[in-house]
């Protein structure tokens, strides 16, 4: 198979500098054809581009950075068996590729349309259609917490793009969700005044950087003796309470269990000063949490999501280590402080927050999976086995969603009245703003389709300006959020309401 990319000549950029595309680990030859602008850009685009390359991104050339062609003719339509059109212009009738693919941002073609998305706030809705007929092939919604600026998301639009072309001409099943589009493709916003607020933004995050640490999560818990979360569908009832911290490490990803007798708390224990995650635990008793945190288990790698699951009579955990690049099992040799990596179950990819579930006589790992580009918490791979140690095969869908609003996982899954439940991160206000809650409604080796029935913000019932994670077991409830940490004595007699001990109400978390 060769593919052929359409692009417009005066606009070539270096997202489209390659001889090939990576489909299901198969390099396969791409021919790129330069063809004449539709469109003009914004007015001085590429000055903004070079400002935020130098002052976002500390000099780092990025995808969106403009692509010097040597001189040479367009080719000719016909070599190729398939064809991405990245332009707005009309396709040409006397075409012979048997496939012909239009990528569109909210539903309109070309790199104006993805622009003008940006320009008015928000990343665009992607769909991949067949030219031919009209028919969306595939649909997606990316995240943006790695994209830096007008250019940032613009190379992580195009990413994401890439991400979905490569999967539609993998031959695999799509899954094609319904997404509500943003509003607003309208090129007359100015780029200058988004790139001024961006670098302002910018300018005030590492002033902020500076005084406190960012992002500082700490975790919420709760004694709930009647419906919780899942049954209300909101974070009303007993009131939550803080686990302190010392200020210097941050606290997140909480998974309570009892064995043995005993409950614990696992979760992800950040030191600031290092920058790298453990897995740390504290135990509970009835009255709430009983002596000193404890580190756990540590890696010369980062350590987070500290997913526990019991299995043949054994703990196991899986924690993230997306990193390294592979989703390891751990036993528990010790409860609750020693453990011992035990097996490898995926390798060779990136997949954070790995979160299994068993349902029909299967085992199924959720994860949030990313192909080397674009953002961390917008596309969703699912694998399956018929016991814990695998071997692990891909789903026929692979990636089965990708939605920066309902995809990455957010803890363990639920089961209510027979109804599976998964709760996910709400990233479209950014990494790990809400909560959601979903409903699975079909879960096979070759289908999945969710409906999110709920969706959690923090509020006055917790307060803070992130919620990401939520998990029960027993009376035991814990979610966590992020708050105002500074790094300072003489900063935080700026923030008072900061300072948290082992039990304060939840209206001192900020």
């Amino acid at each position: 198979m060769i593919i052929e990319f359409r692009c417009e000549r005066e606009y070539a950029r270096q997202w489209m500098a390659r001889e090939t595309l990576s489909i299901d680990g198969r390099d396969v030859p791409v021919q790129i054809v330069w063809a004449p602008t539709a469109e003009p850009r914004p007015a001085g685009l590429d000055a903004l581009f070079e400002l935020e390359r130098v002052a976002l991104r500390k000099g780092k050339h990025g995808g969106a950075d403009r692509l010097k062609l040597v001189p040479e003719g367009s080719q000719a339509c016909g070599a190729a068996d398939v064809i991405v059109d990245f332009t707005g212009a009309a396709r040409d009738p006397d075409c012979s590729a048997r496939l012909y693919l239009r990528p569109l941002f909210n539903g309109a073609a070309g790199e104006n349309a993805a622009l003008a998305a940006i320009l008015a706030g928000d990343l665009p809705v992607i769909d991949i259609v067949n030219e031919a007929d009209g028919s969306v092939l595939d649909r997606g919604h990316p995240s943006g917490e790695i994209a830096a600026g007008l250019s940032g998301a613009l190379e992580t639009v195009m990413a994401r793009t890439l991400t979905m072309v490569a999967a539609v001409l993998s031959g695999r099943p799509r899954i094609v969700p319904q997404l509500a589009r943003p509003a607003g493709n309208d090129l007359r916003r100015e780029a200058v005044g988004y790139v001024a607020r961006g670098l302002a933004a910018s300018i005030a995050k590492e002033i902020y950087r500076l005084c406190c640490y960012a992002p500082h999560w700490h975790i919420g818990w709760r004694f709930n003796d009647g419906g919780g979360v899942w049954q209300t569908g909101d974070l009303s009832g007993p009131s939550w309470n803080v686990l302190g911290d010392p200020g210097n490490h941050f606290y997140a990803d909480p998974f309570p269990i009892t064995w043995q007798g005993r409950t614990f708390v696992f979760f992800e224990d950040l030191d600031h000063r290092v920058g790298k995650g453990i897995i740390s635990a504290i135990e509970f008793s009835d009255a709430g949490p009983v002596g000193e945190v404890m580190p756990v288990l540590e890696e010369p790698w980062h350590l987070s999501y500290p997913f526990l699951i019991e299995d043949d009579g054994e703990l196991w955990m899986i924690p993230e280590s997306s990193t390294r690049g592979d989703v390891a099992l751990y036993k528990c040799v010790r409860f609750p402080d020693k453990w011992e990596r035990y097996a490898t179950l995926l390798s060779g990819l990136e997949l954070a927050d790995a979160t299994i579930t068993r349902h029909n006589g299967l085992h199924y790992l959720f994860g949030a999976w990313r192909d080397g580009a674009g953002g961390y918490s917008d596309s969703l791979a699912i694998y399956y086995a018929d016991r814990l140690l695998g071997p692990w095969l891909p789903h026929a869908s692979n990636p089965v969603l990708i939605d920066r609003a309902s995809t990455r996982p957010a803890g363990n899954f639920v089961t209510l009245n027979g109804r599976l439940w998964r709760p996910v991160q709400d990233c479209a206000d950014g990494y790990g703003a809400a909560l959601a809650l979903a409903e699975v409604v079909e879960l096979s080796p070759t289908a999945f389709k969710q409906i999110v029935r709920h969706s959690l913000k923090p509020g006055p019932l917790w307060p803070g300006r992130k919620l990401h994670t939520l998990n029960r077991c027993g009376r035991l409830e814990v979610i966590d959020g992020s708050r105002v940490q500074p790094k300072t004595r003489a900063f935080a007699s700026h923030f008072p309401s900061t300072v948290v001990s082992a039990r304060t109400s939840p209206s001192s978390a900020v």
